[in-house]
């Protein structure tokens, strides 16, 4: 019932906003085409002075926080969605209220096993912050260890947020599974795994251990780092739906004109960013995947030498060496304009089809990025290039690659950031020598020689076992060797056997017509009164034949 009345609801919303005028009807069933003319909400003039993007904006802020973090993710998929939809759904606001505190206290306590006014010598019970999937709370440590009085923040899961999200997901893939079935374009869109991707992210945000670990791993990998400060987690505080950890106090990175009254050195900062990026991607292989504005801060210590501060670590995105080496290999082909090479490496990867044509592939990703490198370098789009790479490769049946999807959603990000805080960001410039630095130390004599000096111990330690390791393998070729002559003559047999038993057969044949034949001449003879010798020899020679050979 619960499902009938939220599926009555969407639809209400649905025509409120007109958002059938954003479905493809000329490819639709012809009894799909005149349901939706008769539908009421024809009756309803289409908003006039609002764009379509607008209307599925507010279409989405209406129907609640899991859809509008739904509109969020597709926002992060300009390869998918239309450049003025993409551009309304960056503006989707998480409007939600706080629930209530004496029920985010008893779940801390219920999860932590003690009372709060044990663990904490002040807890704010006006929470910091409300969002779709839980909300914060500002306290001290309380304890004679380490960490007594530090301020921290407190991190609670919302209340039953679970069923809500199962049941709008279930929604989703039943409109998904619809689109696929009635559009032709709405499966290029891949809606299916557009909503998959999205329970795998909301699911893993629910489980706040793994934004612990999330936080803790990045903690650790910029540790004594000047680019990036992690808050730290403190995990006799951490359960599954409630997260404690350092509070932090910077200026949001949004506020440019805080940043300039502290005469921050903004070209740095954009630029740190960028390399922020591509050392949690290339050195690693370990990205913070939802570096939106929201979640990142700049230190308000040295703002010569800025420091970024993040937040929020529950979507990451990892990359395998193979796809560290194709994606640097690509990027560095690409800003080369080599576009075969781009086209060969992407077969090679697998990420297409082994049958794709390479020259057809390379003449489609040269046609709709050349005009990009028009363009100085300092304005090109490094997100963008990504856009059109993979999606000139979907048309040639790229497989969906959600490793790929987050690091272009994070490089977006990143990018726009920094062209934010300095709009004349070279971002090429900035990560080149980078990518030139990773290849070097990857591939180059050094790292052979690193990674020789890797495994010397592994051989010296085995160096004792290798006559015996020698001897060994030498039995095992013989024994094999052995094995295959029996085996041969096994085979010699089973040929003899055969070839006898199909003689055998060709005589028993032959002594069956033979006795067809004679019993055939006796009764013709019998027939037409003739002699029967003839016919009773033949069957009888037949009949003996038969007795010899079996």
């Amino acid at each position: 019932m619960g499902n009938l009345w939220r599926l009555w609801k969407i639809l209400f919303i649905f025509t409120r906003y007109r958002l059938d005028a954003l479905v493809p009807t000329d490819q639709l069933p012809l009894k799909i085409r005149i349901l939706l003319w008769l539908a009421p909400w024809r009756l309803s003039p289409v908003p006039s002075k609002l764009s379509r993007g607008a209307r599925l904006r507010l279409a989405l802020e209406a129907l609640g926080p899991i859809f509008v973090k739904f509109g969020q993710i597709l926002s992060t998929r300009p390869d998918l969605i239309p450049e003025d939809i993409v551009a309304e759904l960056k503006n989707l606001q998480d409007n939600v209220a706080p629930f209530p505190t004496e029920t985010a206290l008893k779940l801390i306590e219920e999860q932590l096993g003690q009372p709060i006014s044990e663990m904490f010598a002040e807890f704010s019970e006006k929470p910091l912050a409300a969002a779709s999937i839980a909300q914060v709370y500002a306290a001290r440590l309380f304890g004679e260890n380490s960490e007594a009085g530090k301020e921290v923040v407190v991190k609670v899961v919302r209340p039953g947020i679970e069923d809500t999200i199962e049941r709008d997901l279930q929604l989703l893939e039943f409109m998904a599974v619809l689109l696929v079935k009635y559009s032709a374009e709405g499966r290029r869109l891949k809606p299916v795994e557009v909503v998959e991707d999205y329970r795998h992210t909301i699911y893993g945000e629910l489980n706040l251990q793994i934004e612990a670990s999330n936080a803790t791993q990045l903690r650790r990998n910029f540790s004594e780092s000047e680019l990036l400060y992690m808050p730290e987690v403190y995990w006799e505080y951490t359960r599954n739906k409630v997260m404690v950890s350092e509070r932090i106090y910077g200026i949001p990175v949004a506020n440019i004109d805080e940043l300039y009254v502290q005469n921050t050195n903004m070209k740095l900062l954009a630029e740190r960013g960028v390399e922020i990026f591509f050392t949690q991607v290339f050195r690693d292989s370990f990205f913070h995947a939802d570096m939106h504005p929201g979640n990142i801060f700049v230190s308000r210590e040295n703002p010569s030498s800025p420091q970024y501060i993040a937040i929020d670590c529950g979507i990451v995105g990892s990359l395998t060496d193979e796809d560290l080496h194709y994606l640097a290999m690509n990027l560095m082909a690409f800003f080369n304009q080599d576009y075969h090479q781009v086209a060969q490496l992407h077969v090679d990867s697998g990420w297409v089809p082994p049958t794709t044509k390479v020259h057809e592939f390379a003449a489609s990703i040269r046609s709709v990025c050349e005009p990009i490198f028009e363009k100085p370098l300092s304005e090109i789009s490094f997100g963008q290039v990504l856009i059109q790479l993979f999606a000139t490769a979907r048309r040639f049946n790229m497989e969906v690659q959600p490793q790929l999807v987050l690091l272009q959603k994070t490089l977006l990000n990143i990018e726009g950031l920094g062209r934010q805080l300095y709009p004349d960001l070279d971002l090429w410039t900035t990560a080149k020598p980078y990518l030139e630095r990773w290849m070097r130390e990857r591939f180059g004599p050094k790292a052979a020689w690193k990674e020789f000096k890797r495994q010397l111990p592994g051989w010296v330690e085995k160096a004792p076992q290798i006559p015996n390791l020698m001897h060994g393998a030498l039995t095992r070729l013989n024994h094999l060797d052995e094995n295959q002559l029996r085996m041969q003559e096994q085979l010699t047999l089973l040929n003899a056997a055969l070839e006898a038993q199909r003689i055998q057969k060709r005589h028993q044949t032959l002594g069956i017509m033979t006795t067809i034949t004679g019993g055939l001449l006796w009764w013709q003879s019998y027939a037409l009164a003739l002699p029967e010798i003839a016919g009773l020899s033949i069957g009888a020679a037949g009949l003996i034949w038969l007795v010899l050979k079996s």
